[in-house]
């Protein structure tokens, strides 16, 4: 995880690498972060805090003197560069898609389409949203899901380098939202395209994000994978504080219908229909959801207690603390939390660095499972 760490001004292959500071318009930016330039990270934060400026500097909308812009290796802004938009094969997609209402989808499609598809072509882009039954329609006669399905299919006619979507889901009701999200997952998961994904809705960005940049008063305060800011505690110290781990389906309990899955060393249980195995499932575990023992449970109804280490315990309530813990006891193992009472605390006599076994009591599974959904159960 990086809070505000320093790095050298480099292009790095297989990194996106960012340093803009100063004001724009009176909005002050402090931003400065390095992840990997794959899947997609997800800019978070109140409204007013700046994602909005950091992404149009990436995109080369705006320009910050002085600023620092590399995607996968190649520079886009520094001292002596400044790629215009065009250059930046940067895809933007709005919150209110901006097409042209007089072509049909197809005609969009094609309007927007590069002379080498490199990335995508337009069957491929079809396929990937679902378009094929609109492809004839007008865009007056779309709805707002089918909308934003196109702008994305037509932001990725262009084969991008960067995809940058701000906030697309922020004007849709919580059908639309529901519509469009398997969409977001499918393209994540088949296209080997860098995202950057802007939203204040966390729920949004747990289901499908890989890295998060957090950003408070246009300053990024911190920045890594997912689960490993969520356990920061400017996150953990929230009431629906959780971690969201991506675990790997082993098999299927037929007797009991249990899904088996594996996360690195630990293995876990949870209740579902049979899942392909190998197929990933991203699981939401709240602090609320895990308890604390200091001795492994002798009989007990939870099926999932996990060794672990408290890293740090951060106070919550007069009544409650959040436990940060590492799974499998590691310094760098896989992030959780926990949320007891103050009295368990003190009676289990808790402290940082000590060895406990994690009660996982309910995990929740993120997204769409039919896309894993096994033909026939594999009994266990």
């Amino acid at each position: 995880m990086q809070h505000r760490r320093k790095f050298m001004r480099e292009a790095k292959k297989g990194y996106i690498e960012v340093a803009f500071n100063g004001s724009l318009s009176g909005i002050p930016l402090d931003a400065q972060f390095r992840l990997p330039a794959k899947g997609v990270t997800a800019i978070f934060g109140p409204p007013g805090c700046g994602k909005t400026t950091l992404a149009r500097c990436i995109a080369g909308v705006q320009c910050l003197p002085n600023g620092f812009c590399a995607i996968d290796g190649e520079i886009w802004q520094d001292e002596t560069t400044f790629r215009p938009p065009l250059l930046r094969r940067a895809a933007y997609v709005f919150q209110l898609p901006i097409l042209p209402s007089h072509l049909s989808v197809r005609r969009t499609l094609l309007y927007n389409a590069s002379s080498e598809p490199t990335l995508i072509d337009f069957d491929g882009v079809v396929e990937l949203f679902a378009l094929a039954p609109l492809l004839e329609r007008s865009l007056s006669h779309l709805s707002a899901a089918e909308r934003q399905r196109l702008a994305l299919g037509s932001a990725l006619m262009g084969q991008p380098r960067l995809l940058l979507m701000d906030d697309p889901l922020i004007v849709l009701d919580r059908s639309a939202k529901c519509e469009i999200l398997p969409f977001l997952e499918r393209m994540r998961e088949t296209l080997p395209l860098p995202m950057i994904y802007i939203s204040n809705d966390i729920a949004d960005i747990e289901r499908f994000a890989d890295h998060l940049v957090m950003m408070k008063d246009g300053v990024v305060i911190s920045a890594g994978p997912l689960n490993h800011v969520q356990s920061d505690p400017l996150l953990a110290r929230r009431g629906e504080a959780a971690v969201c781990l991506d675990a790997v389906v082993g098999g299927y309990d037929g007797r009991y219908g249990l899904i088996m899955l594996r996360l690195k060393t630990a293995r876990l249980l949870i209740p579902g229909v049979p899942l392909r195995p190998g197929s990933q499932l991203r699981l939401r575990i709240a602090a609320g959801d895990v308890s604390i023992a200091s001795e492994p449970p002798r009989a007990s109804s939870i099926l999932n207690v996990i060794p672990a280490r408290i890293k740090a315990s951060l106070p919550y309530d007069e009544a409650q603390v959040t436990l940060v813990l590492a799974l499998e006891t590691g310094c760098s193992g896989v992030p959780l939390l926990a949320r007891i009472t103050r009295r368990s605390f003190d009676a289990l006599q808790l402290s940082n660095g000590a060895d406990v076994f994690a009660e996982v009591a309910r995990a929740v599974p993120l997204g769409t499972a039919e896309r894993l959904l096994a033909r026939s159960p594999t009994s266990a």
